[in-house]
């Protein structure tokens, strides 16, 4: 027991030494590493600062260039404003010099002046002297002859007043004539050959349309289904449609009355179905006038559009396009609304491009320009106006827009397009077969034709000709002479423009006759 004492504290002596050692050994290691580390700091510590030291020298010859580079641009540039400052400063000198020389001459034509003024003070003077001289002598004259004539100077003067007026009046009214001729001769020859050369060019279809249409069938037995049971076909087809159906003793004929061109077409088309499908009672009617005025609706679309096709018209609102689709069952004075319409637009461009105008615009505005007649609310304006308004709404260009308005002059012209509109208008309209008036409004329009005629001094009577065309007068030859018989014929001219409505132009005839009757006995 006393052996393994021993040996056990033998061997905790041996771990103590050990331990010790090894702490030893340990802290050498250690303060060996930390000198060893402080070395190599120290070392890139001196390397740093070598490395710095280059880098700085670097950088200060760096700038150092950079500052001897500006340095010299700045040299440059300041010897380049040296130098334009030099040239400046020349120039002006220059320029001084040339003003003093200026200036100098400008002094030497003052002093010419004021010498030429003295001269003219006593030249004005002596003017002065000679017409007081004049005044006095003209007076004494004035005197002696208002003593020899047994007229005062006032009542002479009146006088004369009197006489000067009544021949300036006279040649006043030659010469108004004279200017008119030379002017129409000047003025009017190119507008001629233009419009002429215009309407030879457009080819123009003669077709007028009556109220009425006829619906043709094959035999007359078909007139009593049409008519059916106590006429109830006839009477849901007529409200239906909004026409008159006229069923008489006209073989193989049924008559479609109705001043609305699209409800007389819709019942002519109803008719057409109806009678090829043989069912014929009222509410098939209803049925088959509901179709076709669907179908009405997108033939006027395809009007429309293949009309703007034709005539090389595009970007038109889908409104406008119906609207011009419309026209087609439309018509003013007997004249198709649509052929009107596309002969105005065609007479327009044809000018417009011999004017060196826009020809795609007076096209445009030659086509819309009757757009209000085929609105389909009712408007208490005037077509023109309506249709301006229309296409400022669908955004058409201000151009397209005046002409439209001023074609019947309820607006000013604001462009050269507007004119040319208005003519072509003009020319379409009164051409031969364009267009047929109602007979009573025809007869009234010649009645205050003559009558505004008669209503000027001197006139005997007057006659309408050539469908109001042409209005000759004639004048009492004793009251009115040939001067007056022009100037007479001028003012009826401006009155009939002023105060009616016509289409195409009136001539005015005025007619002066002398006769001297006797009697052999």
């Amino acid at each position: 027991m006393g052996e393994v004492l021993y040996i056990i504290l033998a061997g905790l002596v041996g771990l103590g030494a050990g331990a010790a050692l090894a702490s030893v050994l340990i802290k050498n290691k250690h303060q060996k590493l930390e000198e060893e580390t402080k070395e190599k700091v120290k070392s890139m510590l001196r390397e740093a600062e070598i490395s710095a030291e280059s880098i700085k020298k670097d950088k200060i010859l760096e700038a150092k260039e950079k500052y001897l580079k500006l340095k010299a641009e700045f040299d440059e540039e300041v010897s380049h404003k040296k130098n334009i400052i030099i040239t400046n400063e020349n120039k002006l000198k220059q320029r001084e010099q040339q003003l003093s020389k200026e200036l100098e001459q400008v002094k030497r034509k003052e002093a010419e002046l004021d010498s030429k003024k003295e001269n003219l003070d006593a030249q004005l003077h002596a003017v002065k002297v000679k017409k007081d001289e004049l005044d006095r002598v003209t007076n004494q004259r004035i005197a002696d002859l208002e003593k020899i004539a047994g007229l005062t100077r006032e009542e002479a003067r009146d006088q004369l007043v009197q006489m000067l007026t009544d021949e300036a009046q006279s040649k006043a009214s030659s010469r108004i004539k004279d200017i008119l001729d030379e002017a129409k001769l000047s003025a009017t020859k190119q507008a001629k050959k233009i419009v002429l050369d215009t309407i030879q060019r457009t080819a123009t279809e003669h077709a007028i349309e009556n109220c009425v249409s006829v619906f043709n069938i094959e035999s007359d037995d078909i007139k009593g289904k049409i008519i059916g049971r106590e006429g109830r076909n006839i009477r849901a087809l007529e409200a239906a449609t909004g026409v008159e159906i006229i069923v008489d003793d006209t073989p193989e004929a049924i008559i479609i009355s109705g001043f609305d061109p699209v409800r007389r077409e819709i019942a002519r088309l109803s008719l057409h179905r109806l009678v090829q499908d043989g069912r014929i009672h009222p509410a098939r009617i209803e049925e088959v006038v509901a179709k076709t005025e669907k179908n009405i609706e997108e033939e006027i679309v395809e009007i429309g559009e293949r009309t703007c096709i034709d005539l090389g018209v595009h970007g038109l609102h889908p409104e406008l396009i119906k609207m011009v689709g419309r026209m087609r069952f439309r018509s003013s004075y007997g004249q198709n609304l649509l052929q009107h319409s596309k002969e105005t637009a065609k007479l327009a461009a044809i000018m417009a491009a011999e004017m060196g105008l826009n020809a795609k615009l007076a096209k445009r505005a030659g086509l819309l320009h009757d757009i209000g007649k085929v609105w389909h609310e009712e408007q208490e304006l005037p077509h023109a106006i309506l249709g301006m308004e229309l296409a400022k709404r669908y955004k058409e260009h201000p151009e397209v827009c005046n002409a439209i308005g001023a074609h019947h002059d309820e607006i000013e012209m604001t462009s050269m397009i507007s004119p040319i509109v208005q003519a072509s208008d003009a020319i379409s309209g009164s051409r031969p077969g364009a267009r047929r008036e109602i007979m009573d409004s025809y007869i009234k329009r010649l009645k205050e034709l003559e009558e505004l005629a008669l209503g000027f001094d001197g006139v005997n009577k007057c006659f309408a000709m050539q469908a109001g065309r042409e209005l000759r007068v004639l004048v009492d030859a004793e009251n009115v002479d040939d001067q007056t018989a022009s100037k007479l014929s001028f003012d009826i001219s401006q009155k009939i423009e002023k105060e009616m409505q016509y289409p195409g132009q009136i001539k005015i005839t005025v007619i002066r006759e002398m006769r001297a009757v006797n009697y052999a006995r």
